[in-house]
């Protein structure tokens, strides 16, 4: 029944039809259940195009959340639109480094996996923290091998669309005119606002020139530039969420730990635990209305997204309940 689930998170709808229920907790997703105000941000006015002063303040503001110049900053429609733009635009050969995110493979048609350390003229993709087992690789091993890479004439690019809850592993400053390095960022993980679609690429004028003008004058929505120049403006918020999120990663690990599961990866929104009963507890957690992450490629592992507090009880008593 698992197989109905592997290729992303959130398929709420798909897991009522096959088990059943109403009153869902998805834990499938590496999304923050504790999403920024929307209410603290000024109203879209969805009767005009985004004016692009207003989306050159967005960048700026992003920009200055992620310690980059405004100038190697673009806002896109969620970062997986951005990647696969990239491939066109760098038409080089793909090489993603498993385990990853399943678009790091197919955004580039004739991707082969690769190992951290390899250097070829190919576009390298990575998530820094990595998606789906959250490992984390320090910002001085990924320029060392960005320089590897550059000298035989490829791109890395990082995806860093968990990088708000350790900021500090970031290389996006690091980016440069002369340095073939590109990173994603995204807005929906760390705000909890996956459904705004919202994005950023930094990256080499010369890249940002050509993608932009694949992207048009109104790249991103009104609610976009509204929700999302508020919400990077908002550093008591970040600084609270971060702490947030941090302690719910630790109630969780509690809680996973009692029962017999070691869970594992720096990214505090996820947790990822190997076992050969993943399969049977992803469905012994689904018939209490409890929705995980199982993988096609690694069976033996199921990924927990970090719950509420008030949600951790009754995921207690689904795997209590064997």
């Amino acid at each position: 029944m698992t197989r109905d689930f592997t290729g992303h998170g959130g398929r709420l709808e798909a897991a009522r039809r096959l088990y059943g229920g109403h009153d869902w907790l998805d834990l499938s997703t590496g999304i923050n259940p504790c999403p920024w105000p929307i209410a603290r941000a000024t109203k879209p006015d969805w009767a005009r195009l985004p004016d692009p002063a207003a989306i050159a303040g967005l960048e700026a503001a992003a920009a200055g959340s992620f310690g980059v110049d405004p100038a190697l900053c673009c806002a896109v429609p969620g970062s997986e639109i951005a990647l696969r733009l990239l491939a066109r635009l760098l038409a080089l050969p793909g090489r993603h480094v498993p385990p990853c995110y399943g678009t790091h493979a197919d955004a580039f048609p004739d991707s082969r996996p690769a190992t951290m350390g390899q250097g070829d003229r190919a576009a390298f993709v990575m998530a820094n923290p990595n998606n789906p087992d959250g490992r984390i690789a320090e910002p001085a091993t990924l320029l060392a091998w960005q320089d590897r890479i550059a000298a035989a004439g490829g791109w890395l690019l990082v995806d860093e669309a968990y990088a708000e809850t350790v900021p500090a592993i970031s290389v996006a400053p690091q980016v440069a005119a002369d340095r073939r390095l590109v990173v994603l960022r995204s807005f929906g993980k760390f705000f909890g606002l996956a459904g705004v679609r919202l994005g950023f690429v930094v990256a080499p004028p010369s890249v940002l020139a050509r993608l932009r003008h694949r992207l048009g004058d109104w790249p991103v929505s009104a609610a976009a530039v509204a929700f999302g120049t508020a919400a990077y403006r908002d550093a008591a918020w970040m600084k609270e969420a971060r702490a947030d999120i941090d302690r719910r990663a630790a109630a969780l690990n509690a809680v996973l730990t009692r029962h017999g599961l070691s869970p594992r990866g720096g990214c505090p929104l996820f947790r990822l635990v190997e076992t050969a009963e993943a399969p049977a507890l992803f469905d012994r957690l689904a018939r209490h209305a409890i929705l995980t992450r199982p993988f096609a490629e690694a069976p033996h592992w199921i990924r927990f997204g970090g719950p509420m507090e008030r949600d951790l009880d009754r995921l207690d008593a689904a795997l209590g309940n064997g």
